[in-house]
């Protein structure tokens, strides 16, 4: 069902030609007063790959509803499927998407630019020309592993995990960011970088054959049921699945040799129904409320001008223990990166998982 970049990009293409031109709203014309108006005539914006679960959403999407009375819903999927149905369905508005995705959102113009009214006071780095993609927060790969179905201690590392026996949960690697996230960061941990991703191709061969790696999903619902022996997602989701688990004892943790700090960045549809609701939302996303809301789930804001409750901070990872991650910020180069990784894990990986 997956599919890998390329083929993703192959179809994307096609749909292009085969489909009506599309005149999209110029967003970036209108005033904030404007924007709100026209999203609260529109009153319902529909995300795709922005679950409550996933860094906090619930809580923003609850803030947009009783701010501006803008309805919303969701439908999981991985962020090369997000595209794909960009380009197909004009019912959905707004996406979320790993770095390495971001410029084929752009080459395929399958977005539209908004700014927002914080554009200053986003980093050059987590922002394209005129808003076709914005980043609002950051996290870092993390560790969330189940006592009551493993005997050892949580691993503190990579190594740990070679010299454990728990299977691996890490997600779709073929077209989902935060697998091939997670395979970036075995890569540091080994010795490699993103111009020596070999360490992290023997690791993975390795625990393929050795039968550790669960072909199942890194999801909440899998969490729950007792299917992850081992996860390994970003840290802002890490304490969620944690705390919304009653039932298991998980402990979380960032690995102190391998983990990368890197974003999801904010596209908006370009044949979107409801163009104003889905920048009404990027706004929400970006203001003091929205950034503290990611900042409540483990993730890192990108706007430093918001000063982020102490008690928020000490309910999440402390920042001492991340100070190591590498941080992601050039997204040609990670998506040239996770496009190999994919490819290389479609004819080497799973052939060894079936």
């Amino acid at each position: 069902m997956k599919k890998t970049i390329s083929i993703v990009l192959s179809v994307v293409m096609v749909m292009l030609m085969a489909s009506t031109v599309f005149a999209a709203e110029d967003l970036n014309s209108y005033t904030l007063d404007e924007i709100v108006a026209k999203a609260q005539e529109e009153g319902h914006v529909e995300s795709v790959g922005m679950p409550d679960s996933w860094a906090n959403w619930g809580l923003s999407w609850q803030g947009l509803t009783e701010t501006y009375g803008i309805e919303h819903s969701d439908e999981d999927m991985s962020s090369a499927e997000e595209l794909s149905m960009f380009m197909n369905d004009s019912t959905r508005d707004i996406g979320d998407v790993g770095l390495a995705f971001t410029q084929q959102a752009i080459d395929n113009d399958l977005v539209q630019a908004y700014k927002t009214s914080y554009w200053d006071s986003v980093p050059d780095w987590a922002k394209a020309e005129d808003g076709k993609w914005m980043i609002a927060y950051t996290g870092c790969t993390s560790f969330i592993y189940n006592n009551d179905l493993c005997e050892e201690p949580m691993p503190t590392s990579w190594e740990d995990v070679r010299n454990g026996s728990y299977k691996l949960t890490i997600g779709d690697v073929v077209g989902g960011a935060t697998g091939q996230g997670v395979v970036v960061a075995t890569a540091y941990a080994f010795g490699g970088d993103l111009d020596n991703l070999e360490p992290a191709f023997e690791f993975w061969t390795e625990m393929a054959k050795a039968g550790r790696i669960d072909s199942g999903d890194i999801l909440l619902a899998r969490i729950q049921a007792g299917e992850v022996e081992c996860g390994v997602s970003w840290s802002y989701n890490v304490l969620t699945y944690r705390d919304s688990t009653p039932n298991y004892d998980l402990t979380v943790g960032i690995p102190s040799d391998g983990s990368i700090l890197v974003g999801y960045a904010s596209v908006i549809s370009k044949n979107s129904d409801n163009p104003f609701a889905a920048a009404l939302a990027r706004e929400y996303i970006f203001s003091d409320e929205g950034q503290i809301n990611l900042a409540k789930a483990g993730a890192v804001p990108t706007r430093t001008d918001v000063e982020i409750p102490e008690e928020v901070v000490a309910a999440t990872f402390d920042p001492s223990t991340y100070a190591d991650a590498v941080g992601i910020s050039d997204a040609q180069h990670y998506a040239e990166v996770c496009e190999e990784i994919s490819e290389w894990w479609e004819e080497n990986i799973i052939p060894l998982l079936n």
